[in-house]
């Protein structure tokens, strides 16, 4: 499928913060894009606390004798956003504007690029550590957290990645907020395994309300923790990978055949806005990856039983001796 800047529109979904300096930043963002594609037609809208939220967006990208828009969810994990209210808000813009073509791509997601991102992220505090040894420094990939165990899930994968390519004893995943465990309680987990430096890395795209929480959280750890050394990384959405990787979704090959975003006209998605209907719940009790379970309760009521089972005692460092086999990210 070919791209046509003459006739299409590109519309960047931004999440939304209370924050307005994160929204600003989409819309710098969206005049860096420009900047490097002058031919293109690009437009930003927002789910949540923005004045340009997702229908006005939606019009907005519909005018101008647009054929088709191409909706770009500028989020990195699809959870109830990306899976419910988009496909929604979608449908109704097709309704709206039956000339128009409405494509939606997937989302930035979790894969080789972000992947790329977060190891230039990780290699950068290493370089603030003054480079200690990995097997005594603990890395901590930090996400918004959802209600959505997919999306969690893929926080999990980028950690998984990032200690299979690397030498450090220990890799862990918290979030901000929604579930568990909490930056607090990865970073005693790793300092009482022996961790003397730790690399905490946020898993964000922009700044925002949660960025700040992040930075008094780190200064705190800091203040409880003397004796280890930790650095904090920031937001990463004006890395060079990320503008490759959108170029990439628009450029034609990742544009999906069906014009389809994973849940847009999917039967569980529509079961679920009907149940929605009655109770105001994007919940479903369906055997989907759409269904949103409650985490299981464990002994302290999160139900997370974080436990690497590798086969080396703390205290070696399992590092060297990694094959760094690559094939097994693709």
């Amino acid at each position: 499928m070919t791209f046509s800047a003459q006739d299409t529109t590109l519309l960047l979904v931004g999440h939304g913060s209370r924050n307005r300096d994160g929204n600003k930043e989409i819309l710098h963002f969206a005049a860096q894009w420009r900047e490097r594609h002058p031919g293109w037609r690009i437009e930003v809208c927002f789910i949540e606390h923005a004045e340009v939220l997702l229908d006005e967006g939606l019009n907005r990208a519909a005018g101008n004798d647009a054929k088709r828009v191409v909706v770009i969810p500028f989020i990195l994990n699809a959870a109830g956003h990306v899976k419910m209210e988009l496909p929604h808000a979608v449908e109704e813009a097709r309704a709206r504007h039956p000339g128009v073509e409405f494509q939606v791509v997937r989302h930035l997601g979790m894969g080789r690029e972000i992947f790329e991102v977060l190891q230039g992220q990780l290699d950068r505090l290493m370089k603030q550590l003054d480079m200690p040894d990995p097997c005594t420094t603990g890395v901590i990939l930090l996400g918004r957290g959802s209600s959505d165990a997919g999306a969690n899930g893929e926080l999990a994968k980028m950690a998984r990645w990032i200690f299979e390519d690397n030498d450090h004893e220990l890799v862990d995943i918290a979030f901000t907020g929604v579930t568990w465990p909490r930056l607090e309680t990865a970073v005693q987990r790793q300092v009482k395994l022996g961790m003397t430096q730790v690399a905490i890395v946020p898993v964000y795209l922009f700044t925002g309300v949660l960025m700040e929480r992040i930075k008094a959280q780190a200064e705190r750890l800091q203040r409880q923790y003397p004796q280890v050394a930790f650095a904090l990384g920031t937001h990463f959405g004006f890395d060079k990978g990320i503008f490759e990787l959108l170029d990439s979704k628009v450029g034609g090959d990742a544009l999906p055949e069906g014009s389809l975003l994973e849940c847009d006209g999917c039967k569980y998605r529509l079961a679920a806005e009907d149940e929605h209907l009655h109770d105001h719940s994007h919940t479903t009790t369906h055997d989907h990856d759409h269904a949103h379970p409650p985490p299981a309760q464990g002994t302290c009521g999160h139900g997370h039983g974080h436990k690497h089972d590798h086969d080396h005692g703390h205290g070696h460092c399992h590092g060297h001796n990694h094959s760094h086999d690559h094939h097994s990210h693709g």
